[in-house]
């Protein structure tokens, strides 16, 4: 097995979070804004693409250097061992992106680091011609960044936050990933009642379902690196062995989605039952103002709308005033909601215990946190 540096990339806000996710899979990580990077060998790879809620994508740093000229950016790429990655035949497509960098040209960068890894090939393998890029599929990247390039191979193919599961969903739906973050965030134990009054296509209900039965999040998926003849065959099947292994199906759960829009109720059963969590999620059509319980010591998250159009925020505000009133009397309860909405805590009628910032897309949001009262200890 062969060491590699990697890179788990992660939403503004969620460093902290996906770093604790490596830390629990056994790789030591340092944080910078976006990017978490660890070592680890082609099972790390593997396990990493498993079993990160939170993370973005899984990154290969194939080199990291200093090029403020073309010539820099062609040699040092050439000199990187892409016979380690890449076999004679890959298809190896490069993107790019660069920021406060003398070379700012991407499309100039990307077709450089190209030519770098073809001339670099063409000499380990003896190719004469043209490379015929007919085998596994490598996506690359040439990120340049306060004139410092990195250079990644991207080991997930669509982002993680495909599980694989959503067969419909609604206008604005919440990514996985960032659903993941919502419930980890929070204080729920597998035993609490769960409830998301907004849940829309289900992807919270149906996040807390395989958080609650410890089920990995890429169990039911695909990845680009599963074509790629050096991570052996043998390690997939040995971590989705062990996935199968640790899940936890016999753990009883309480959890339901509510949402107002039929439809939307119809799309998250479906995709419950797509989750294989049919049986486990229950789904109803329901107001928020008309939620009443007598269970104690849930947990309530909740994307509600935000109000972000024009008009939209007076009928939005009305209904967190609807949902202040509907949830005050839930003390043993606590409640999660995100919205961009600077106006929450007021027309909720509570301050927060704590908020925390996020990012939902490119929306600046704020994660309101409102704190049950402890159950009582038997004594």
């Amino acid at each position: 097995m062969t060491n590699y540096n990697l890179i788990a990339t992660s939403a503004m806000g969620l460093e902290a979070l996906v770093a604790k996710e490596v830390r629990e899979l056994g790789y030591d990580c340092q944080v910078e804004n976006g990017r978490i990077s660890y070592q680890g060998d082609e099972r790390a790879i593997v396990r990493s693409n498993m079993w990160l809620r939170t993370a973005d994508r899984i990154k290969i740093k194939v080199g990291e250097f200093k090029a403020t000229t073309f010539d820099e950016l062609f040699e040092q790429t050439k000199a990187l061992p892409w016979e380690n990655f890449l076999p004679a035949n890959a298809e190896f497509p490069v993107s790019g992106k660069s920021v406060k960098s003398k070379l700012f040209s991407v499309s100039d960068c990307q077709a450089i680091v190209k030519k770098a890894i073809v001339e670099r090939m063409r000499q380990h393998y003896h190719i004469s011609g043209w490379l015929e890029e007919n085998g596994p599929l490598f996506k690359l990247e040439v990120a340049l960044q306060k004139d410092i390039a990195t250079i990644t191979i991207d080991a997930s193919g669509s982002g993680l936050h495909k599980r694989g599961y959503r067969t419909g969903q609604g206008e604005a739906p919440l990514k996985e990933t960032l659903a993941a973050a919502l419930i980890m965030l929070t204080n729920w134990t597998p035993n609490k009642p769960f409830v998301d009054p907004f849940c829309g296509s289900g992807t919270i209900p149906i996040e807390a379902a395989l958080i609650g039965q410890n089920i990995a999040p890429g169990f039911n998926r695909e990845f680009i690196s599963e074509s790629w003849e050096w991570i052996p065959q043998q390690v997939w099947e040995d971590v989705r062995l062990e996935a199968e292994e640790l899940a936890n199906y016999d753990q009883e759960l309480d959890i339901t989605g509510m949402d107002i829009d039929h439809r939307m109720v119809k799309i998250a059963e479906e995709n419950a039952f797509e989750a294989g969590l049919g049986d486990l999620v229950k789904v109803k059509q329901m107001q928020v103002r008309d939620f009443t319980t007598p269970k104690e010591n849930g947990v309530i998250i909740g994307n509600p709308p935000y109000g972000e159009r024009l008009g939209d925020k007076k009928a939005v505000q009305h209904m967190y005033r609807e949902m202040g009133e509907a949830f005050s009397i839930l003390d043993t309860w606590s409640i999660y909601m995100l919205t961009s909405d600077e106006e929450f805590e007021t027309v909720y009628g509570r301050q927060a215990t704590k908020k925390r910032k996020l990012f939902n897309g490119f929306i600046r949001t704020d994660y309101y946190q409102y704190w049950g009262k402890r159950p009582a200890r038997d004594i």
